[in-house]
Parts: C-alpha cells; sequence; structure tokens
C-alpha cells in the first residue's frame, strides 16, 4: 500500500511534470529559462544621451548601418531631424580591423571633441577602469591616451578641461593631464600605490559613500586647478577572498575592507596647479580615520572648495568653505542627528555663489532650502508634510525648482516645481493619467526633459516632453515588442495597498494573487524582503526579470507573492520612519515583517501555514531572523549572501545605522540571526558566492557553525567565486531554478483531495 506521503510526493512530481509539459507548449506560461537564459524579455534601452547646445539637441549612440560598431548621432529636440555627427568609421584605430566599441562618451565644451571610453575592466561593483580615445571632428584624428607607457584598461575618470584643450584621468592610483595638442603627459602626483589612492576611492568609500561611482577629482572652472581626494589606506586591512577553482592550488585574493569598528582610510582634499607642482592640503582638525570627506566640489568659483565632512558615526555633516590658497577651512553649515544623517547630493549654487541649495530632515522631513553662502540665512523652500526624493534642476532665470516627490503615494514617484521665492503651492508636473515612476533628465535650458515612465508590471516608455506643460514632442522608446509579450502571459491581480498593524504602523505593500485563483482554495504565500535602510521593494516601478517576472512565475506555479517595506526602509514617509531602527538593525524590521505576513495571512486564498520568505543581501539577513524568531509564522526561507552579523560588514555602513560595536554590543547580539539559530524550527536554504567581496562569505560560515551548534537541519548552496551579484554564465538561471525549486518542494506542497487519493491507489 502506498503512503500517503508517497501520494503527495508522486501527485507533485506528477503536476510537476504536467506543469513543464504545458509551458513547452503555452507561452502565456513563464519558464525559468524564458526568464533567465534568453533576450526574451530583454527591456529597450535609450543612450547614453547627452544633452547639447543647451537643450537645443541631444546625442545618443545608435548601431552602424552595416552592422559595425556604433555611431554618435545627434537629434534636433523639436524637430527631431538627425545628423550622425561621429561615423564609426570615424572610430576605427590605425591598423585595427573593427571601430573601437563606445561603451560612453563625453563632448568637449565646444563640441569639437568627444572623449570614448572603452575596453573596459570591472573596479570593485562598475566597469570604471579602461582605455579613452579622443576623437578631433575638424581633423578626424582618433589617438589613444596615456601616453606610450599606458597599458591597457588602466586608465579611470578621464575628462576634458574646461577649455577643451586637455584631459585630466587617474592611472594606477595617480593623477595625469594630457595636452592634446602636443601629447605631453603631466603628472600631477607621483606617490600613489596600492594604499595611497589619488582621485579615486577604497572599496568602502566607492561602496558607502560615493553611490558606486569612485571619480575623486575636479577641474577647477577656469582650468587651472584641479582638486581631489587622497585616501590613505595603510592602516585599513585586507580580508581574503580564498580562490579554489581557478589554480591547482587555492590562492588569496586580498580586498582593503574595514570592517564595523575598525579603521579607516585616512582621507584629505587637495588642490594642484594643473600644470604640475605641489598640492596644497586642506587643513582640518581632528582624526581623519575618525571623519569622512562625503563631498567636494567647488565652490561657484576658482577661490574656495565646498566640502562635506561626517564624523565617524555619521550623525553631524559639516559644510566647509576652503580656500585654494592657503587650505584654510571656514565652517558654513552644520547639519545634525539623533540618529544619522544623509550626505546631500548636488548643492547648486544661486545669486552668483551668493546661496546654494540643501536637503534636510530638520522638520521631520527632506526638503528643500536655500543657505546663504556665510550660513547666517537657512530658507525652506518646499515646505509641508511630504518627503522631497530628489531634486531634479533649478531654473534660477525663470525662478523655479523642480523636485521629485510623490506625498500621497510612497510606491510612486512625480516631477514637482516650486517657485525659488517660496511664493504659491507646488505644482505636479508629471500627468496623472500616468500613476507609477517618473524619471527626468532636465534640459540645461530647463525647456525639455528626456522623460522615463514605468509601473511595476510596464516597462519604460522614453519621451521627450516639454516644460512646465509635459506635453510629449516624440516617443524615443516605446517596448511594444515586450509589453506585447508581457500581456500575453498568465497572470493574477497585482495590487498596491496599506497594511494596518497591531502597533498603528503603516506600512506599503504589494500583492501578487496566484494566475487563475480558484477561491475555494487556499494558496502558499512567499514573502521577498529587502527590509534595509538602503533600499524600497515596495516601489511600482519596472524592474524587470530578476524581480517581477521571477515572481509573476512563481504565481503561475500556484504561489502568491507579497514584499512589504517594513520601518527603516528609505520609503518618503518621514524622517520618523526611517530612522526608528538606529542602533537596532534587524529587530523591527523582522517584527514588522512578521506581522505584515500574519495579515496577509487572513486573506480569504492564502494558507497562512505556508507562508516563506525570501531575500537577498539584507533581505538574506531578514529571511534568517524571520524563521528563526518567528517560526509559527514561517515555513520555509532562502537567504541569498546574508550578512549573519554587522560587525562582520562594513564600518562605513554598519556604524551609520547600528553605532559602533563597543558602544553597542546589544543591540549588535539581539539583531543578530546568529544569536537566533536555535529557532529554526522551518526548512531553510542558504545561499552564498565565496567570492563575494560585500557581504563575505564568512557570514555564512558562521551561521553555519551556528546551526550545527544547536543541531538544526539546513539546506545550502555555494557558488564558488562568485560575487554578491550571483552573475557568470548560467549562474543566475541555476540559481532562481534551485530557489523555486526549493519553496516547490517545501512549501507548495499539500495533502491531495480526497479524490485525488482513491485516484492514485
Amino acid at each position: 500500500m502506498i503512503s500517503r506521503f508517497g501520494c503527495a510526493l508522486g501527485l507533485i512530481a506528477a503536476v510537476g511534470a504536467a506543469r513543464a509539459a504545458a509551458q513547452q507548449a503555452d507561452s502565456s506560461l513563464l519558464t525559468l529559462a524564458r526568464i533567465y537564459a534568453s533576450h526574451e524579455f530583454d527591456t529597450q534601452g535609450f543612450g547614453p544621451a547627452r544633452w547639447v547646445d543647451g537643450g537645443a539637441g541631444y546625442t545618443t549612440l545608435e548601431p552602424a548601418a552595416d552592422g559595425r560598431g556604433a555611431e554618435i548621432v545627434r537629434y534636433d529636440t523639436e524637430r527631431g531631424t538627425r545628423a550622425v555627427l561621429v561615423p564609426a568609421a570615424r572610430l576605427v584605430p590605425p591598423g585595427a580591423p573593427a571601430p573601437i566599441e563606445v561603451e560612453d562618451y563625453a563632448w568637449s565644451p565646444d563640441q569639437k571633441r568627444v572623449l570614448v571610453f572603452t575596453n573596459t575592466q570591472r573596479v570593485w561593483r562598475l566597469n570604471t577602469r579602461g582605455d579613452y580615445w579622443v576623437l578631433d571632428l575638424p581633423t578626424g584624428r582618433l589617438r589613444k591616451l596615456g601616453g606610450p607607457d599606458a597599458k591597457p584598461s588602466t586608465l579611470m575618470f578621464a575628462k576634458f578641461s574646461p577649455d577643451g584643450g586637455r584631459v585630466g584621468y587617474v592611472r594606477e592610483n595617480n593623477l595625469y593631464v594630457e595636452d592634446l595638442a602636443t601629447g605631453a603627459v603631466t603628472p600631477l602626483t607621483t606617490d600613489g600605490s596600492r594604499t595611497l589612492i589619488n582621485g579615486t576611492f577604497d572599496w568602502v568609500y566607492e561602496e558607502e559613500l560615493m553611490n558606486f561611482y569612485a571619480d575623486g577629482w575636479r577641474w577647477s572652472p577656469d582650468g587651472r586647478s584641479i582638486a581631489y581626494w587622497q585616501l590613505n589606506a595603510d592602516s585599513v586591512r585586507d580580508f581574503l577572498l580564498i580562490d579554489n577553482v581557478d589554480s591547482l592550488y587555492s590562492f588569496t585574493v586580498p580586498v582593503q575592507y574595514p570592517k564595523a569598528g575598525r579603521s579607516n582610510s585616512a582621507a584629505r582634499v587637495g588642490v594642484v596647479s594643473a600644470a604640475g607642482g605641489p598640492t596644497t592640503w586642506v587643513r582640518l582638525e581632528g582624526d581623519p580615520r575618525n571623519h569622512y570627506i562625503a563631498r567636494m566640489d567647488w565652490a561657484a568659483g576658482n577661490d574656495q572648495l565646498a566640502l562635506q565632512r561626517l564624523n565617524r558615526l555619521q550623525n553631524t555633516d559639516e559644510v566647509l568653505l576652503a580656500d585654494v590658497r592657503t587650505g584654510s577651512p571656514r565652517p558654513v553649515l552644520v547639519e545634525r542627528d539623533s540618529a544619522w544623517v544623509d550626505v546631500v547630493n548636488g548643492m547648486t549654487w544661486l545669486d552668483g555663489g551668493k546661496s546654494f541649495t540643501w536637503v534636510s530632515e530638520r522638520d521631520g522631513w527632506r526638503h528643500v532650502y536655500q543657505v546663504s553662502r556665510d550660513g547666517g540665512s537657512v530658507r525652506l523652500l518646499t515646505p509641508g508634510s511630504f518627503d522631497v526624493d530628489s531634486v531634479s534642476a533649478v531654473d534660477e532665470k525663470h525662478g523655479w525648482l523642480y523636485y521629485i516627490a510623490s506625498p500621497e503615494n510612497p510606491a510612486q514617484r512625480y516631477l514637482f516645481r516650486a517657485r525659488l521665492d517660496g511664493r504659491g503651492a507646488p505644482e505636479r508636473l508629471s500627468p496623472a493619467t500616468q500613476p507609477g515612476t517618473h524619471q527626468y533628465d532636465i534640459s540645461p535650458d530647463r525647456r525639455y526633459a528626456l522623460h522615463t515612465w514605468s509601473r511595476m508590471d510596464t516597462p519604460p516608455v522614453v519621451d521627450i516632453v516639454r516644460l512646465p506643460s509635459h506635453r510629449t514632442v516624440r516617443t524615443l522608446v516605446d517596448n511594444a515588442a515586450l509589453r506585447s509579450r508581457l500581456s500575453r502571459l498568465r497572470h493574477g491581480k497585482l495590487e498596491f495597498r496599506t497594511l494596518d498593524l497591531p502597533d498603528g504602523a503603516r506600512t506599503p505593500a504589494w500583492i501578487m494573487a496566484p494566475a487563475g485563483l480558484d477561491s475555494t482554495r487556499r494558496y502558499p504565500l512567499v514573502m521577498y524582503v529587502y527590509g534595509g535602510p538602503g533600499t524600497q521593494t515596495v516601489l511600482d516601478r519596472w524592474l524587470g526579470v530578476p524581480h517581477y517576472l521571477f515572481h509573476l512565475y512563481l504565481t503561475q506555479q500556484g504561489f502568491g507573492v507579497a514584499s512589504v517595506d517594513n520601518r527603516g526602509t528609505p520609503a518618503p514617509l518621514g524622517r520618523a520612519w526611517r530612522k526608528a531602527i538606529y542602533r537596532r538593525l534587524g529587530v523591527l524590521e523582522a517584527d514588522e515583517q512578521a506581522a505584515a505576513a500574519r495579515a496577509l495571512g487572513r486573506l480569504p486564498w492564502v494558507d497562512s501555514t505556508r507562508i516563506g520568505i525570501w531575500g537577498w543581501s539584507n533581505g538574506g539577513f531578514l529571511s534568517l531572523n524571520g524563521i528563526f524568531r518567528y517560526p509559527g509564522v514561517y515555513r520555509s526561507a532562502v537567504a541569498v549572501a546574508p550578512v549573519t552579523q554587522w560587525a562582520l560588514y562594513d564600518n562605513v555602513y554598519t556604524e551609520r545605522y547600528n553605532g559602533l560595536p563597543d558602544e553597542n554590543r546589544a543591540g549588535y547580539l539581539e539583531g543578530s540571526p546568529l544569536t537566533h539559530a536555535a529557532g529554526l524550527a522551518g526548512d531553510l536554504l542558504v545561499i552564498h558566492g565565496s567570492g563575494d567581496d560585500n557581504v563575505h562569505f564568512q557570514n555564512t560560515e558562521l551561521l553555519i557553525n551556528a546551526l550545527v551548534a544547536a543541531n538544526k537541519p539546513f539546506s545550502m548552496m555555494e557558488y564558488p567565486n562568485r560575487t554578491h551579484a550571483l552573475r557568470g554564465g548560467l549562474t543566475r538561471l541555476h540559481l532562481f531554478e534551485t530557489i523555486a525549486r526549493f519553496f516547490g518542494e517545501r512549501l507548495a506542497g499539500e495533502p491531495p483531495r480526497a479524490s485525488e487519493t482513491r485516484a492514485l491507489h
């Protein structure tokens, strides 16, 4: 006689085989191979685009007509007329068989030269190292930068001088200026090494302070000087990544990585003549290893630099103006918070340099202010009980501030404008007929914008709009073919809503119901979580393959899927919302995710005994905390590349949100999954890449020890040498097949109905 367990397994196998066969024949059903091993659902992009002639035109890259290389073309913004400025044939180096591959480009100020970035290599997260070529349009001369001694793919952050006659760049941690007329290369620094870093940054500065782009130098407006960061990383310990697969004998890959509470690089900023010579350093008081120079730029002229300097705890941001001749700094503004402060991107100078824009949460909401150059006057420009997401542009000539916000719906984003003089109410420019997320690249003359609109289930539409009317000039990308393919896929209802939690908190959520929902049945639910201060998951925005399509696939497999933004995520819901997690990372977030899971479990189609949770990085951290601390809520969990103890993570991020380990031992212990591993009662799958330079594999190894010590069974998948992104070859396909199979085996199975049991017997 066959056991009930055997019947259930047989039924699952039979249903799985039937589904696989149906998917081969039915294009309305997704397969993971369609998502991760084909280009069927690729999004059509646009660009990189550059405004030219103040906004009268723009340039972009397009494939050459013969399929060999790319060409740079110019479009008239209003009329749409097209002209090829740089044919691919002009980008063929002497003796080369084909044009160089254009990965990025930049125009000289007079638009007579173009700088082309190619042959790029990854540095930490992004491809910021490569080769640069300059094409002189009047003469047709194409020349590679770096001089005869430059090795391939060693130049970084090349930029034209303001007069267009020179290019500055970083090579092997030193700064250089190259004269385009003579080819002469002038070294501005010569002391660069692995631990003395000029014009760029170490791992943690790039990752946590520079928005993943480590361009560490600036031309002065007159082109006579260059300001730059220098980092001394000699006291930063190396974390050793172990490579067991690329050689007969294993070897280590060292990464400069300051863990929480450990020593930082010492940062300073200096100014050097673009013709070479000594550097004048800004003289800052205090230990440079316990402060961060988070932003630096020229202060509306050639005489002063504007710096933002953070203390070690990052709860004080000091704006300083530094004299470039003497290096003497003068405090202008100090921003403080009892939790942490956020660095301000893009201070815009007004009134000929007499004032600047500033973003602050000082009244409980993120708003834009106008601050006088001496700091004596601070005036609010965007009053109201809402958050400004970001500043898009300032039109000082006509008196307007353009910004992104969403006062009514934290999952969406819209363009607004407000008067710089504070008069009148803000005006929403994004149309009410397009709910979702709007992004803008506004032209220098503020007359036009490259506008991108999308929704969670709707791929981007890119068009040119006039401002302020928002009337469409021309659609550039409509992704109509992709939209058509998506419309043919089987799907259930997608709903954005707010969940009311028992303690009175209200959390944004989205819910994807199973495809073909049968109201007489109850379905398993998978919760997708991130939950940390760096990222929202409840966004009405196209994120495509890694999020929407995988979760749509799960709904076709008989799951519901939901995601919730707990307090502590960067939703535009006010300062108190975002900073409620301070010094207790992993505690409040896990509590609110569990409360949300209970609320979702009361939906009429959800089986509250079959709820799973999965997430990546911080989401893996919360998936572990969820299943360890709330075994009655979650039956299964998948933790991808999880943090398991914040003392193992980098100091800039961790100390910003959790304080110093020696001063907050209780907070570090309480929030750590290692502390709660003995609570595991469900099914757990842990996935990690051994080459992860961000969340080290060490996190998972300590988790394994904790689970073994508690005698808890679990499943695990290691991807050798894969980074935090877990990419390469078919890695993503294998990864998501592993996750889907785990949930299918551990969460989807339910006892067969009586009629099905009899049939199997």
